[in-house]
């Protein structure tokens, strides 16, 4: 089974993600469908005075529609959405200011790496990276100017799973210190972290929540009113802010989520257990099985995996361009979490931006071959897997 011993699902999701936020009455037409409302400006009955929207970029009644639904789904008070995943990243780190301290899991998306090293360090705010698997390491890596713990978990691409109480734990015992908790690769279906004391969780949309590859999209879900009132006053200053058409196409997403899940779930484990099998195949780093180093962690904070895991095979880099070019079901390309499959060499694609000493350190090799498993039919996807392989060695 690919959720056994993980935490029950959470009952009423699939009826949360129907209905929260989707009132009918809310409209004058009583819709059962909210509709798009593109409007940039709306009228106001005297000088600022407004009822409740006055600028496209301040609020949209399609956004809030979405944001109200993101926040019923991870149990919290607040959503809010961003232009893309790393809009949403942006705006969350500029509630720090110059000169302080960030602390981030080593493994970490190459976007999200790109920007603190590349930016934030430009603008005095210093970021450590660290293995967070290891939690004495973040105990040694805390200043007195720290102020935020960047979790992504499973991390991309290696699927280190991370001890979200265990690190919220240790913010805690200092002051004002937030937990920032990515949870892109699971999507609250699979795991929630404010249940476990984080104080954001963050999203790139794009992925599992919109899963269709057709928008791009970031969101920040929070309990905290203060916190809410700084994103939402940065929300608007910054101006980072998604089209009403595309909040459209993801509340619509969101209505399926569930059922995508499960799939995605069901087969990447039966996929997985087939690589490991394979004699070509040295390692299979997916949260699911036994041998992943961080399993027991995995069930006592998630509902099971989704359909994105990597796999380490015995050649080099020719062997894995020779692979992924013979794939005929799997697309080669990069993101995750669309209805099609995809698959990517990290070391030149998503994580080339990663310096070469750091990828070297992680892990991060010619070999190690990132799978998105899509919504096809299993047994397709293994044949397509199959070929390759001999096609490759």
């Amino acid at each position: 089974m690919a959720n056994q011993g993980f935490l029950k699902q959470k009952a009423g999701f699939a009826t949360i993600a129907i209905h929260a936020g989707q009132d009918p009455e809310k409209w004058n037409s009583a819709a059962v469908v909210p509709p798009i409302v593109t409007a940039t400006t709306f009228k106001q009955p005297a000088p600022a005075e407004h009822t409740g929207f006055e600028y496209g970029r301040s609020g949209n009644p399609t956004r809030n529609t979405l944001e109200e639904c993101l926040a019923a789904l991870d149990g919290g008070k607040h959503a809010l959405t961003f232009a893309s995943g790393l809009g949403a990243t942006t705006t969350v780190i500029s509630l720090l200011n110059s000169g302080d301290h960030i602390i981030s899991c080593d493994d970490v998306y190459g976007g999200t790496n790109r920007l603190f090293r590349k930016v934030l360090e430009r603008l005095n705010v210093e970021t450590t990276f660290t293995d967070f698997t290891n939690p004495q390491l973040i105990k040694d890596a805390i200043k007195e100017n720290t102020k935020m713990i960047w979790i992504e978990t499973p991390t991309n691409p290696l699927l280190k799973v991370i001890d979200i109480a265990a690190i919220v734990a240790i913010a805690k015992s200092h002051r004002n210190i937030l937990v920032v908790v990515d949870n892109t690769f699971l999507t609250p279906y699979l795991q929630r972290p404010l249940e476990f004391g984080a104080d954001i969780v963050l999203y790139s949309l794009t992925k599992y929540m919109n899963g269709h590859s057709d928008v791009i999209m970031g969101a920040a879900v929070v309990n905290d009113d203060v916190l809410e009132e700084k994103l939402r006053f940065l929300q608007n200053a910054m101006g980072v802010v998604p089209s009403p058409i595309d909040c459209y196409l993801v509340n619509r997403s969101l209505k399926t989520l569930a059922l995508r899940m499960e799939k995605h779930q069901k087969s990447s484990y039966i996929i997985a257990k087939w690589l490991e099998n394979h004699p070509k195949v040295t390692e299979v780093l997916h949260p699911g099985l036994p041998s992943h180093p961080q399993h027991e962690i995995a069930k006592k904070q998630m509902s099971g995996h989704s359909g994105v895991f990597s796999f380490k095979h015995s050649g080099g880099l020719e062997e894995s361009r020779k692979f992924l070019s013979s794939l005929k079901v799997f697309i080669l390309a990069e993101s995750l979490g669309g209805y099609e499959s995809l698959a990517e060499l990290p070391s030149v694609m998503t994580h080339a931006s990663v310096p070469e000493k750091q990828r070297a350190e992680l892990g991060i090799t010619d070999s190690l071959i990132r799978l998105s498993v899509g919504l096809e039919d299993t047994e397709d996807l293994i044949e397509d897997l199959d070929q390759a392989f001999k096609a490759a060695f």
